[in-house]
């Protein structure tokens, strides 16, 4: 399988440090380490304790390491600016478009209309349906995309169910970093596969069987635990992007003398034993402007029309020749931002003039939506840049020593290595290409199913423990209102049962198999 786009694009910059894996061990690399530490270090005390801006923590963090790993001066910036424009080049669309979607979908009503869906029935089945739907729309999905699509339906929720964030929140991420870490066709995967000379359509068949249970257990069942470390509830940019302007602490008691917030503001939302009926009252995200309410059908239509043309080009990728005159129509149709695009001017008539805005009041939305996610979008970059310096400093090449030093089972060195890539430079892609490109040697004489397995088992790794040097943690921290400490009680600690329960799963397999 040819390895295409983004993937092709990370292969080609990191297996160079594959390739030295084997070399011997140099003061360089022991320096690398420990400014890898010191840097990240730097960044958590300087948010944490002097509380200083995540954008600018980021920033200095990322010169530290740049110059404590031996980049020349005049190089540092330059590393630093590559891995910041790299991410909002490409995320800083998505997340734009995605917010220009969620603004639209939240005031004419259509996200209402979804919650109203999903909360008919038990109240206890919501957190299970929310990680269906992320799985669902995790399949063709990069992890970004996904989650800025979801993000509205995630916290219009939360207010209507007046209940933890995290209940929610975490079964939606679940289901998007799984299928971003072990399917086809998304990036690490896909790269993988193609290093390892590997059979997509049997990753892909066993890639469903180890994604089911571990969504699960990482979804629903660890959602429950999350909400109770971290008992949140709708905030951030999230909850900016729904139509909310205050943050809430979750209270399982009900607030029968609370008219208005701490801040004064009245809070409309129903008393929790009025959640999940839909009943007068309730929050609603509509704005009151509008004269119609576009109906579930034509809401669904409108969110998985991004979702159907990046499938159809995930078809034609496996099953269409290059050759054929049609192929780079369907490429180009089927790119993340075309898709997105597309979805967002199909908004503007089913979620805008549908429902009775004008084209003015539709300019000013699309404007206001882009308002809450400016720092995100800068804090994302800034992680991404400091991953590149990372990367560039050597750190990935020094993790790759230690781990091809040691003598072990292929499966479970693919692992390893790529769970100490990831932790050191905080890419999930780089981890899996780099894993995947020192383990090629070993893996060799396995069969098709065995050769599958490591490559889920690479995946899984590269998906261990997120921190603050990955761009996806301060996403996920600035979209949910989360502290440092909470977004590492929470998400990281999600990513990291995804990777081991991948591991456990993928060990068991190739045992039987």
């Amino acid at each position: 399988m040819a390895i295409t786009g983004a993937a092709r694009a990370v292969q080609a910059t990191v297996l160079a440090a594959a390739d030295t894996a084997n070399s011997p061990w140099t003061g360089h690399d022991t320096r690398v380490l420990v400014v890898a530490a010191i840097g990240i270090a730097i960044v958590v005390l300087l948010i944490v304790w002097i509380k200083m801006h995540a954008f600018l923590a980021l920033t200095i963090g990322s010169l530290f390491v740049g110059i404590g790993s031996g980049i020349a001066l005049n190089k540092v910036t330059a590393s630093y600016e590559t891995g910041v424009g790299g991410v909002l080049g490409y995320v800083g669309v998505l997340i734009a478009l995605g917010a220009m979607l969620g603004k639209l979908l939240a005031d004419s009503g259509g996200a209402d209309k979804v919650v109203e869906t999903l909360l008919r029935g038990r109240p206890a089945t919501l957190p299970w349906k929310m990680a269906l739907i992320a799985g669902i729309i995790g399949i063709p999905m990069f992890f970004e995309i996904g989650l800025v699509l979801l993000i509205p339906v995630v916290m219009l929720a939360v207010r209507r169910s007046n209940g933890p964030a995290m209940r929610l929140g975490i079964p939606a991420l679940a289901g998007l970093s799984v299928l971003h870490g072990f399917i086809p066709p998304h990036p690490g995967p896909l790269a993988a596969i193609g290093i390892l000379h590997a059979n997509v359509g049997v990753t892909l068949a066993l890639g469903l069987i180890v994604a089911i249970p571990t969504v699960i257990v990482a979804g629903p069942l660890f959602g429950v635990l999350a909400a109770r470390m971290v008992p949140i509830g709708a905030a951030g940019a999230a909850l900016a992007v729904t139509g909310g302007t205050t943050a809430d602490t979750f209270s399982p008691a009900p607030r029968t003398s609370r008219g208005a917030t701490a801040s004064g503001k009245r809070d409309n939302r129903s008393a929790p034993g009025n959640g999940g009926n839909g009943s007068v009252g309730q929050t609603r995200a509509q704005d009151p402007d509008a004269t119609g309410t576009p109906s579930f059908g034509i809401t669904l239509i409108t969110l998985l029309s991004p979702l159907v043309l990046m499938l159809i080009k995930a078809a034609a990728d496996v099953w269409m020749s290059k050759t054929n005159p049609v192929h780079p129509l369907l490429d180009f149709i089927g790119d993340p931002v075309v898709a997105l695009t597309v979805a967002v001017l199909l908004a503007m008539v089913t979620f805008g003039t549908g429902v009775g805005f004008s084209a003015q009041v539709l300019t000013k939305k699309i404007g206001q939506s882009l308002l809450p996610i400016v720092g995100v979008m800068l804090i994302v970059g800034a992680g991404g840049g400091f991953k590149q310096v990372l990367v560039d400093g050597g750190t990935g090449t020094a993790i790759a020593k230690i781990a091809v030093a040691a003598s072990l089972s292929v499966l479970l060195l693919g692992w390893i290595v790529a769970v100490l890539i990831r932790l050191a430079t905080g890419s999930a892609t780089v981890a899996t290409v780099t894993a995947a490109g020192i383990i090629a040697p070993l893996a060799s004489g396995l069969s098709p199913v065995h050769l599958a397995l490591v490559v889920l088992a690479v995946g899984a790794g590269s998906l261990f423990f997120s921190h603050v040097n990955d761009a996806g943690f301060w996403l996920v921290k600035e979209y949910f209102g989360l502290t440092v400490g909470q977004t590492i009680k929470t998400w990281s600690v999600m990513e990291t049962i995804i990777s081991i329960m991948g591991l456990l799963l993928t060990w068991l397999l190739f045992s039987i198999l």
